[in-house]
């Protein structure tokens, strides 16, 4: 596994192949849009979609945890994607998995998906705040709204970086986004979309590449303006 490293608001940040952000100063791993219980959710609708996306994601949640020797985990929003994800065998094999993590200490920022999906089960010791959690220089939100109390790491954009290789190849991959005052973590779920990302002057992107975080360098000439406003700070 190959690591990318920066440093932000003078703190150092380790970006993950597995998804995940390490603020090693913290002994804190952040990962944002899990969506545990999503393909439990369509299949419950009657959509045919494969199983197994709970284990696969909480398997290689295990290998962050591991490989950052982290003591918290911090769940920047949609933890659980909704109420009908919510099925024995899903809760069954979270509860297996927290069991395998007694020590270490779960802060669920809520989103989107949890308002309406309702707060984890109590027995898995999740400990729910609400949007705009503060940890340390950073502010820790669902959704990259700036925030005059710091920079804000968020999710809920499920960010990808489209690369072009020679003639018409492209590949399609998860990215982390930093923006002037946001940073916008990958989805972290193994069943979720990607939307591209744009970004503007001094953006800095990092794609996933299997085992490997590489940063992006822009492209001259091809930098547009962000879509996504609520990465900059507000005047």
């Amino acid at each position: 596994m190959t690591d990318a490293r920066l440093e932000l608001q003078g703190e150092p940040l380790r970006l993950m192949p597995e998804r995940a952000l390490h603020l090693p100063g913290r002994d804190t791993l952040l990962v944002a849009d899990v969506h545990i219980g999503k393909s439990a959710s369509f299949r419950a609708l009657g959509v045919p979609v494969p199983g197994g996306t709970t284990a696969e994601t909480l398997t290689r949640l295990d290998a962050a945890i591991a490989r950052s020797a982290a003591r918290t985990v911090v769940l920047l929003g949609d933890f659980l994607h909704s109420r009908l994800g919510r099925s024995p065998s899903t809760l069954d094999s979270l509860a297996t998995w927290r069991a395998r993590h007694p020590d270490l200490a779960l802060v669920l920022v809520r989103g989107n998906h949890d308002l309406h999906a309702g707060d984890p089960p109590a027995d898995l010791a999740i400990r729910t705040v609400d949007d705009g959690w503060r940890l340390g220089p950073f502010v820790c939100r669902h959704a990259p709204a700036s925030s005059n109390a710091g920079y804000v790491l968020a999710g809920h954009l499920h960010p990808a970086v489209m690369l072009r290789g020679v003639g018409e190849g492209r590949l399609r991959l998860p990215c982390f986004h930093f923006g002037t005052g946001a940073g916008v973590l990958p989805a972290f779920g193994a069943f979720t979309g990607s939307a591209i990302v744009t970004r503007t002057r001094g953006d800095r992107v990092f794609a996933v590449a299997d085992d490997r975080v590489l940063e992006v360098p822009s492209s001259a000439g091809r930098r547009r303006r962000s879509g996504v406003r609520s990465v900059h700070p507000a005047d």
